[in-house]
């Protein structure tokens, strides 16, 4: 992991690169800032590129997003646990009542 002051720093700079010289692309901006800063440049693509998403430049799921579906799916698990266990204690519970019941 990188520090998060160093992210942000070539993050800046990759977006100030890319703002004096407009032709250049975002991947050349990202191995002229990368090599220098010594940051691996697939890494500072990904942040670049996620920080677009997260400004509304590009199409993609933003952070907030994302945290928001992984907190989702956390508890969709979470309540399908607790319904297999309610399944399983109702079944014992009917065969406590009527053994002669199928399940």
């Amino acid at each position: 992991k990188y520090p998060q002051e160093l992210r942000e720093r070539a993050m800046r700079l990759v977006r100030e690169a890319r703002e004096q010289e407009p032709e250049l692309s975002v991947t050349a901006a990202v191995a002229r800032i990368g090599t220098r800063v010594g940051v691996n440049l697939d890494t500072l693509r990904g942040w670049v590129k996620q920080a677009d998403i997260d400004a509304g430049k590009r199409p993609g799921t933003t952070t907030s997003d994302a945290s928001r579906i992984k907190d989702l799916e956390r508890e969709n698990r979470e309540l399908k646990r607790a319904n297999e266990i309610l399944l399983a204690a109702s079944s014992f519970f009917a065969r406590e009542l009527d053994p002669r019941l199928p399940w």
